[in-house]
């Protein structure tokens, strides 16, 4: 096969990252839309992609894209794609999907014909009446969005940001997709000290620590698309091969502390599985403890919200204790993600910069202070 097209999903606000990322890899990005970015890309690099790729969720290979404002539409435009070249007679083919601003809004009623119109497809091609589906699982995805049908297939199975390496976690954990994220937007230094003194399951420090040595996030883990017959295991293996030659060695340094002992305890055998606890240093401390030592340095943190964790009104007071105890670490550079509208009144000082993110589907922002508190 030749050039295909890609879409890889991702956290809102995340958009514009994954497509420099995309860029960064060499692929020719052709739409962003909201939490995609759709790009092409020759079939061969599909395991460098999931592979590597720290921001996106999933990695869909997009069949066709059609306008679908009536179910005849969604039929007609799914059964004319080359499904036969993906999903073989006896494979197993679910669909499932997403409806955005568009006159198809039911998903069960979409799912019925989208299946449909590939049951259709398939009998033609394969002169069978009936499939059995008890093989390899090739998943169909449909997204409608503003009445434009994009039909696709899952290159990825359990999302992008399961890297493997956090079977356990603590209560109310950061995706690592989105520490992976945050970990980047702190701009993390070889000379500079990173630290996360609220570090949970020790995400958003590992993020950080593989970003870089230059670790593909997807190392640890496998995809659907390596059950599928469209790459041989060679090229799956050459792409690990490459990714693992391409880690490097560095004198960056990275700490993550909690008061919490268990999330000490998670967090280190998290960073051992990550392959980075020669870069994260774990160990048990309150934030409100946390001393520059003579060091430069960048605090990253994600604190309770008040919404799975604490009070809201024991979050209130925790902010205010960081706005005064985090003031003495000046000239370090401090970001904070909260969903917490009030944050910077709490916190006695105006952020340099504000950046809306998603943690899922909760609307955050991220505080990021990177001037001295005595401009």
């Amino acid at each position: 096969m030749e050039e295909l097209t890609f879409a890889a999903p991702c956290l809102f606000g995340l958009e514009k990252m994954l497509g420099e990322e995309i860029d960064a890899l060499g692929y020719k990005r052709t739409e962003t839309l909201d939490g995609r970015v759709l790009f092409r890309a020759p079939l061969t690099e599909l395991p460098r992609i999931l592979l590597s790729l720290r921001f996106a969720e999933r990695v869909l290979i997009v069949l066709g894209d059609f306008r679908a404002d009536t179910f005849d539409a969604l039929f007609e435009g799914t059964k004319a794609l080359p499904w036969e070249d993906f999903i073989g007679e006896t494979d197993r083919f679910p669909v499932k999907g997403h409806s955005v601003k568009s006159k198809l809004f039911s998903v069960p009623d979409c799912q019925k014909i989208v299946k449909k119109a590939v049951v259709d497809r398939l009998a033609s091609k394969y002169g069978v009446s009936y499939f059995e589906e008890t093989d390899i699982l090739c998943q169909i995805e449909f997204f409608l969005l503003r009445d434009r049908a994009f039909l696709m297939l899952d290159a990825t199975g359990v999302p992008l940001h399961k890297r493997g390496y956090r079977p356990e976690s603590v209560a109310a954990p950061l995706r690592e997709t989105l520490a992976a994220a945050l970990a980047s937007l702190a701009r993390p230094r070889e000379d500079v000290l990173f630290w996360d003194p609220m570090c949970g399951s020790g995400t958003i420090a590992i993020e950080a620590a593989m970003l870089m040595t230059h670790r593909a996030p997807g190392l640890g883990r496998s995809f659907a698309a390596e059950d599928l017959p469209l790459l041989s295991v060679k090229v799956w293996e050459a792409a690990r091969e490459k990714a693992e030659s391409e880690i490097v060695t560095t004198s960056f340094e990275c700490y993550a502390s909690d008061i919490d002992p268990e999330c000490v305890r998670i967090a280190g055998e998290s960073a051992k599985r990550a392959g980075v606890s020669a870069q994260v240093k774990v160990f048990q401390r309150d934030a409100l403890t946390v001393a520059k030592d003579g060091r430069r340095g960048t605090i990253v943190c994600n604190p309770p919200y008040g919404e799975r964790l604490m009070t809201p009104a024991a979050v209130e007071e925790l902010y205010r204790k960081m706005g005064v105890h985090f003031k003495e670490l000046d000239p370090w550079q401090i970001y904070i993600l909260t969903s917490h509208e009030g944050f910077e009144k709490l916190y006695g000082r105006r952020a340099d910069k504000v950046r809306k993110l998603y943690n899922g589907m909760i609307p955050c922002y991220f505080y990021q202070y990177f001037k001295r508190n005595d401009r």
